[in-house]
């Protein structure tokens, strides 16, 4: 990939993941433990837009993050060593993987009824994202902090 391109690149790709980074300390610390305090009767329908909201809030950042990710791998810059890309993308599939096999099971039982266990272990389980996503902003964070600036000239 051209210089001029994969600096514009990575500088988007490390704004969202820092987004995601954000959101799931968020989601971590404050709404999955509160989670337990909106009472059985009602929880379900709160779960539920709990559900249909977030994905608004976290399905574009996510989707740029994925996205930039691949690109990074599949159209390498001499810019950085190809092995932080492909160490992000790793991080990035422990993300998608512990999301598919904990946190949408999870989700799913909480939707129908609410489960001290089942809420215990999202929140046990999430932290495998939250380690991931910050290993990953912290990743980029180092790549991009020792660059010299691409200058056109």
């Amino acid at each position: 990939m051209p210089d001029h391109l994969a600096w514009p690149l990575m500088l988007v790709h490390l704004g969202a993941t820092l987004c995601m980074m954000g959101l799931i300390w968020f989601v971590q610390v404050v709404h999955y433990p509160l989670k337990g305090q909106v009472g059985s009767e009602s929880f379900p329908t709160y779960h539920n837009a709990h559900v249909m909201l977030t994905g608004w809030v976290v399905g574009p950042p996510m989707l740029l993050e994925v996205t930039s990710a691949l690109a990074l791998v599949l159209w390498p810059s001499e810019l950085i060593d190809p092995l932080g890309p492909l160490l992000g993308l790793a991080l990035l599939l422990v993300v998608w993987a512990s999301t598919a096999l904990f946190s949408i099971p999870a989700h799913g039982r909480l939707a129908q009824k609410f489960s001290v266990e089942v809420h215990q272990n999202l929140v046990r389980t999430n932290w495998i994202r939250t380690i991931a996503w910050t290993a990953r902003a912290l990743l980029w964070l180092t790549i991009i902090g020792s660059m010299q600036p691409y200058s056109a000239s």
